[in-house]
Formats: C-alpha cells, sequence, structure tokens
C-alpha cells in the first residue's frame, strides 16, 4: 500500500507546492504555465490534487476546465517520492475530479523531460505529433499596473531608440549587447548567447546614460522604474538598506521590468572597512540583492554612475554585472546629429558645422539646453521687436557661449583612464 495520502488542496498548502515547484525547476525546462497561474487556478477552485505523508505535501496536480476539455497545467513531485506511481495517482485523482466536471477530453502542454511526462505516459496519454505551440506574453497585465504605479514606474512609448539621435558607437554596442540577445531569446539560445541581466552604464554627467536606459525599456516594451537612492533614504524608517530591500521586493511581484538605479555610486560605494561605515550596510545590501534579481527571466537592470572608480571593488566583479559599458560625450558627427535632432526645420537655415566646433566640451544635455535658448531669443525678438524671424546662426552661437558645458579636461582624462581600467563589454 502506498505511503501517501491524496486530497484536495488546501489554501494552506500554498508554500509547500511552491517549494516542491522550485525542486522541478532545478533540472527541468521553464515550464509552459508559470506558478502563478498554476496556484490561483488552484486557489479558486480548479481541479487540484495533493499528495501528503504525514504533514509534508510530496506531490501535487491542478488542471484547468474549458467546457468538456481540460488542460493538465502542473505535475510536480518531491525529488524522493519521483518514480515511485506517485505522479500516475495523482493524475488518477485529478481524471476523476475532471469527469465529475463533465470533461471528455485532457490535454497537457510540458516542456521536454519535465516531471509527468511519464506519468502522463503511464497513464495512456499520448504526444500529438505536428503540432507548434504559439505564445505570445503581455508584459503588463492588470495586477502587475497597479504595483507599476505604486513604484513610480512606467510603459514608455514606442520610438524612444529611434528617437536617440548621434551617439551612434555607444548605440550599437547598446543594441548588440543588450538589446538583441533580449529580443532574439531563440536566435541566442540557438548560439549559447546568456541575455544580459545586469549591466553598468558610466560615463561624465549629461553624456546620455538615462536616456540609452528608457529607450532600451522602449525598445523591448519592457515596464521601466526608476529607483531614486535619495527617495529610498527618505522613504522609511528603517533606513536605506530596509527600503532597498523592500523595494526589491515588490519588483519580484512584476513577471517583467526594466530597473534603472542612476547615480548608484550613493548606494554602492567603495567601503571603508570601518565599522562605523554607514554605507557598509547598504552596500552589502545591494550586493545580496543583485544575484535574487538575476534570477527571474525577462528582468534587466541597468545602473549608471558617473564615478565608475567610486565603486566598490565588489560591485563590479564579474557575476554580477554581464557589462560596464562607457557612454561618453558625443564626437563632431554625434554633436551634428544632435543639433539637428534640437533645431528642426531650423536646421537648415543655420551654419551646423559653427555650432559643432563651437560646442566641442557639450554633452547631448548642454546642446539641448543651448538650442532651446537659441530659439527663445528669435521668439522674444518677435514678441518684444516684432521682428520675425527664424532663430540665426548667431543666436545659437550665443547661446553656447552663454552655457556653461558641462565637460572638463579633468573630466575626459579621468574618463579615458576609467575606459582602460573597467570596459567590459
Amino acid at each position: 500500500m502506498p505511503t501517501w495520502r491524496l486530497r484536495d488542496f488546501h489554501d494552506d498548502d500554498l508554500d509547500g507546492a511552491i517549494q516542491i515547484w522550485d525542486q522541478d525547476r532545478q533540472d527541468d525546462a521553464p515550464p509552459v504555465f508559470p506558478v502563478s497561474e498554476v496556484m490561483a487556478a488552484a486557489r479558486t477552485g480548479e481541479p487540484a490534487v495533493v499528495a501528503v505523508v504525514g504533514d509534508d505535501l510530496v506531490g501535487m496536480a491542478v488542471a484547468q476546465t474549458q467546457g468538456e476539455r481540460a488542460w493538465i497545467t502542473l505535475v510536480a513531485l518531491a525529488a524522493k517520492w519521483r518514480h515511485r506511481g506517485l505522479g500516475s495517482a495523482l493524475l488518477a485523482e485529478l481524471e476523476r475530479r475532471l469527469r465529475i466536471h463533465g470533461v471528455r477530453r485532457i490535454g497537457a502542454l510540458l516542456a521536454p523531460g519535465a516531471t509527468g511526462d511519464t506519468a502522463l505516459e503511464n497513464s495512456g496519454y499520448r504526444t500529438r505529433e505536428g503540432l507548434v505551440f504559439y505564445e505570445k506574453v503581455e508584459h503588463l497585465g492588470a495586477s502587475d499596473a497597479g504595483l507599476l504605479a505604486e513604484l513610480g514606474g512606467r510603459v514608455l512609448p514606442q520610438g524612444l531608440w529611434g528617437a536617440l539621435a548621434g551617439m551612434e558607437r555607444e548605440k550599437e554596442t547598446i543594441e548588440r549587447r543588450i538589446v538583441l540577445p533580449l529580443t532574439e531569446p531563440a536566435l541566442a539560445d540557438r548560439y549559447g548567447v546568456t541575455p544580459p541581466k545586469a549591466v553598468i552604464l558610466f560615463g561624465p554627467p549629461g553624456t546620455g546614460k538615462t536616456s540609452f536606459a528608457k529607450a532600451v525599456a522602449s525598445r523591448l516594451d519592457w515596464p521601466f522604474v526608476e529607483l531614486f537612492p535619495s527617495r529610498l533614504a527618505a522613504a522609511g524608517a528603517g533606513g536605506l538598506a530596509t527600503s532597498l530591500r523592500e523595494a526589491f521586493a515588490d519588483l519580484a511581484e512584476l513577471e517583467t521590468v526594466l530597473l534603472f538605479i542612476d547615480e548608484v555610486e550613493e548606494i554602492a560605494a567603495a567601503r571603508s572597512g570601518l565599522a562605523v561605515d554607514p554605507g557598509h550596510g547598504v552596500t552589502n545590501e545591494l550586493l545580496k540583492l543583485i544575484p535574487g534579481f538575476r534570477d527571474h527571466d525577462d528582468r534587466l537592470l541597468i545602473c549608471a554612475t558617473n564615478s565608475v572608480r567610486s565603486l566598490d571593488p565588489a560591485f563590479l566583479r564579474p557575476g554580477r554585472f554581464d557589462y560596464v559599458i562607457p557612454v561618453g560625450p558625443p564626437d563632431p558627427a554625434a554633436r551634428e546629429a544632435i543639433w539637428r535632432r534640437y533645431l528642426g526645420h531650423a536646421a537648415d537655415g543655420v551654419e551646423l558645422g559653427q555650432l559643432v566646433v563651437a560646442s566641442e566640451m557639450f554633452t547631448p544635455a548642454d546642446i539641448e539646453f543651448a538650442a532651446r535658448k537659441g530659439a527663445h531669443a528669435a521668439f522674444e525678438r518677435e514678441v518684444l521687436d516684432r521682428q520675425g524671424a527664424p532663430a540665426r546662426t548667431d543666436d545659437y552661437l550665443a547661446a553656447i557661449a552663454e552655457t556653461r558645458p558641462t565637460l572638463t579636461d579633468q573630466a575626459l582624462t579621468e574618463f579615458g583612464e576609467d575606459i582602460e581600467r573597467h570596459v567590459r563589454m
């Protein structure tokens, strides 16, 4: 006689059921039906059977009904209870419940080698050849939308990637290393390419690191959430480390997310080794949270920093971040493209070459500011002097002269040194 007992699923079985599912995940391919969907069905009254030995849950089978058809969505067994006939027993009991619901046709979708395939074959199920399974996943469900709003995140409009002007060298690197493996996962898997889970963008302020992160989220059509270290520090009474841990716990509820942390050096600066170092615990907490974040598919962490040399060495160690990518100041071709973007139709009436040369130490953010300032000068002429005319080259040259450039010789020297020491791509 078998030592297990079969019964209906109860809500207090949830933790044990997830533990068994996790055991299956260690060895088998990703399941067709995610655990959240399976457990939600079981808790709302769909046919679900568990096997218990004493107080321990050792197996579970779940189905979802659709009229006269049902789909088996889970057959999970504790590791030491496999190959003992338990799977077949669970299926037989599940089928009995399905017959009560009027089900006549039962199907199952399993990944190759998944737990339960032997039990299905032993129970009279046969594979159907010549079928192709298609699936499209919407990255934001109804439950995710509310949580995303609570986190201050949003789904960004499409087209941000195409709107990035200039910076073609950086754009090509980010597309090839980050975007393509995530948009072509099947092809990447065929060539043994592992899609990235976490990357660092570094470079002087204003060079477009945030814009690149948002553009990647737009290209992937993934929800975008930005964590602000300064806001986390003021959010809770438990301190920054506690707020950080709670934020990552909330993020774990999202099926898909691109998490962006700007100025990450605020929470991952090099530790002094002193017991009284206030940043020690925060850096340790972030180092512990990153591996857990990496364990999930369809999630990407992008950290940006103006000072990669100030980050803790353990933070930069391979295994936490797949790539460390420089985002530098725009070269002349990039500056011309950026000027054209912000000038729009006015670009045809100005000497772009003069603006490109005059803005040599400008970042994209500096160029945007100067372009707005020059356009405003023409607007004021129209309003105050009634001398309507498009903005002229002199308007923009004057705006450039009045704009303090972000870049300095020292910043460029340090950026070059950081490229030599820290780049990994």
